[in-house]
C-alpha cells in the first residue's frame, strides 16, 4: 500500500504537455484503461482541460498511488462489478479487504507463520492450569471444548468478523456522510450518472454499472472503512494476548484462546519469566471464558449497549470534507482518515452518554470480578502476580490499542479506570458472601453490584495503591484483612493452617495498602 502522505512529482516548470499527461494514465491505469482515461479526459470541455493542465505533473498523485487502488479493491475480491454489487450486499463494511489488509500488516510485522511445539504445549499447559486453580475459586464450570492456541494472523482471521458487526452501524453513517460530501468531488455527471472519478484533477474510467452515484458511494465508503478497520486490526494484532483482551468475547470458540508470539514479547518487555506471565494471563484468559459462557445474557448486553451507541453516531460532514481536501488523491489509505471518528465523530448524544456509562459499568465489573478471582486462584502459583495485577490496571486505566480501537472504530472513548473500584467490590463481596454468594451476583443484571459515582483521584488511577477507602457491598463498609485472606488462600491451598499468616504471605502483601485491596 501507499503511504498515507501524498508524495507529488517534481516539475519546476508551470503546466504540463499532451504527452506528459498521456503517460502520466498509462503509467497509473495500464495501457486499455489509461488510453479510456485519455479519450476521456480529452472530451471535456477546453475549459477545464486547459485548468488541468495548468496544474502541472506535480498536481497529480504518483502513479503507483492509483495503482493502490485497484489493488486494495482486487485484494477485497473486486475482480469485477458482480464482486462489488456482491460485496455491498453482505454489509457496510469489506470484511474481505479488511482482513487482507490486516493479515498484510501481521506479515510486515515480521509474524510467525505457524504456533511453534514448543510455545503451543506450554500456552495449552498454561491455559490447563488456569482451569485447575480457577476449579477452587469461582462457582462457574470450565467451558467445554478446548481453547485455541493462535498466530496473530489467525486472531485476524478469527475476529475481525465480530469487530465488522459491532462497527456496521457506523460503516452505514459513514456511508451516507459520504455521499452528501464526496458528491462534489466526483466529476463528469451528466443526468445522474457518473462519467469518471478524479484521482486528483484526473477522471478515473467507472463501469457503466457503477455510474450511479448512489452505488459508487456506497463502495467508496465500504472500501474506506474497510481500509480502517484492517488497519486498526493488524496494529492490534502484533498487543492482544488473548481473545478477551477488549474485556468481551470476540472468538466463536468460547474457551478462548492465546497468542503465544506476543505473550513472550510481554514478558521479555516485562523482564518477567514467560511461564509467569503465560500463567497469569491465562488466568485471566480462562476466568473470561467460564463467565461470559455460564452468563448467558453477558455478550447480549454489550452486543445491546455498542449497538445503541453506533447506531447514535452522528458526522461531522464540514470536518469530513476537510479530511478529504487534505487528502486530495482517491489514494485508500488517505481515504481511510476521513472515516476515522476521532476526526469527524460529532459530540455523544444524551443516549450516547447513556450507552457508554452502561459500557463502561459493565466492563469495570466484568474486569474486576476477573481481577478478582484471578488473584484468589494464581496468588499461590505466580510469584510476580502482584506486578503483573498491576500492570494490567495501568494498562487499562490509561488506555491501550484495544480501547483506541474501539474509539476510532466506533467512537467509543473507553476507559476504564473504575476497574480498582469494582475489583475491590468483588473482593469485599467475597469476604462477605464467599463466591458462591458472588458468583450468583451474574444470574440477573439487576443483581450486580453499584460502583459509587465519584470521580476517581489521583491515586486510583495513577495505580500507585496509595488510595485506602474500602470496598464496600450492599451499602456497608466493612474492610477486607488483606493479610488474613491471603493466608487463608494459601492454607486452603497447601492444605495447612499453622495460624501465622505472615509465614505464608508474599512480601508484596506484609502492607495492606500496598495490596491494592
Amino acid at each position: 500500500m501507499a503511504p498515507a502522505h501524498i508524495t507529488r512529482h517534481a516539475n519546476d516548470g508551470e503546466g504540463m504537455e499532451d504527452n506528459e499527461l498521456h503517460q502520466w494514465l498509462i503509467e497509473a491505469f495500464g495501457p486499455i484503461q489509461g488510453e479510456m482515461a485519455w479519450k476521456q479526459f480529452s472530451s471535456l470541455p477546453d475549459s477545464i482541460r486547459e485548468q488541468i493542465m495548468s496544474q502541472g505533473v506535480e498536481g497529480l498523485p504518483k502513479p503507483s498511488e492509483v495503482r493502490s487502488l485497484a489493488e486494495a479493491l482486487t485484494a477485497g475480491g473486486l475482480n469485477s462489478v458482480g464482486d462489488v454489487h456482491r460485496t455491498m450486499e453482505e454489509g457496510p463494511i469489506n470484511v474481505k479487504l479488511a482482513q487482507s489488509i490486516a493479515l498484510n500488516k501481521t506479515r510486515d510485522a515480521g509474524s510467525q507463520t505457524m504456533v511453534s511445539a514448543e510455545d503451543g504445549a506450554a500456552a495449552r499447559r498454561a491455559l490447563s492450569e488456569a482451569n485447575l486453580w480457577l476449579d477452587s475459586v469461582i462457582e462457574f464450570d470450565p467451558v467445554k471444548g478446548q481453547p485455541d492456541v493462535l498466530t496473530r494472523s489467525e486472531w485476524v482471521e478469527k475476529t475481525l468478523p465480530s469487530w465488522a458487526s459491532f462497527a456496521a452501524p457506523v460503516a452505514e453513517s459513514m456511508n451516507d456522510a459520504l455521499a452528501a460530501v464526496l458528491t462534489e468531488r466526483l466529476g463528469g455527471a451528466l443526468n445522474g450518472e457518473i462519467s469518471g472519478m478524479f484521482a486528483g484533477p484526473v477522471p478515473i474510467p467507472i463501469p457503466d454499472d457503477l455510474k450511479d452515484p448512489s452505488t459508487l458511494m456506497k463502495l467508496l465508503g465500504n472500501t474506506s472503512f474497510a481500509m480502517q478497520l484492517g488497519g486498526a486490526a493488524g496494529n492490534l494484532s502484533t498487543e492482544v494476548h488473548g481473545s478477551f483482551d477488549q474485556g468481551i468475547a470476540l472468538l466463536k470458540n468460547p474457551a478462548g484462546a492465546l497468542i503465544p508470539e506476543n505473550i513472550t514479547a510481554y514478558a521479555k518487555e516485562l523482564e518477567i519469566d514467560r511461564n509467569e506471565v503465560m500463567s497469569f494471563l491465562a488466568l485471566h484468559e480462562v476466568a473470561h471464558a467460564r463467565l461470559f459462557a455460564s452468563v448467558h445474557w453477558l455478550m447480549p448486553r454489550f452486543e445491546a449497549l455498542i449497538g445503541k451507541y453506533a447506531r447514535g453516531i452522528s458526522i461531522d460532514l464540514d470536518a469530513m470534507e476537510e479530511q478529504l481536501r487534505e487528502a486530495e488523491t482517491m489514494n485508500p489509505e488517505s481515504i481511510a482518515g476521513a472515516v476515522n471518528l476521532t476526526k469527524v465523530g460529532l459530540s455523544d448524544t444524551p443516549e450516547q452518554q447513556e450507552a457508554l456509562a452502561g459500557l463502561e459499568r459493565l466492563l469495570a465489573l466484568v474486569d474486576g470480578w476477573v481481577d478478582c478471582v484471578v488473584w484468589r486462584a494464581g496468588m499461590a502459583h505466580i510469584p510476580h502476580i502482584e506486578q503483573l495485577r498491576e500492570m494490567m490496571r495501568r494498562e487499562r486505566a490509561v488506555g491501550g490499542p484495544a480501547e483506541l480501537t474501539f474509539e476510532s472504530l466506533l467512537g467509543l472513548k473507553l476507559r476504564p479506570k473504575r476497574l480498582r473500584e469494582a475489583a475491590d467490590v468483588w473482593e469485599s463481596i467475597t469476604f462477605a458472601e464467599g463466591s458462591e454468594g458472588r458468583d450468583g451476583k451474574w444470574s440477573h443484571p439487576d443483581l450486580l453490584p453499584a460502583l459509587v459515582d465519584k470521580p476517581a483521584t489521583d491515586a486510583a488511577e495513577s495505580g500507585d495503591g496509595s488510595d485506602d477507602a474500602g470496598a464496600t457491598a450492599g451499602g456497608s463498609d466493612t474492610k477486607i484483612d488483606w493479610d488474613a485472606e491471603l493466608s487463608k488462600l494459601l492454607d486452603e491451598d497447601s492444605g495447612k493452617d499453622d495460624g501465622d499468616p505472615d509465614d505464608n504471605a508474599p512480601s508484596a502483601n506484609d502492607d495492606p495498602s500496598d495490596n491494592d485491596k
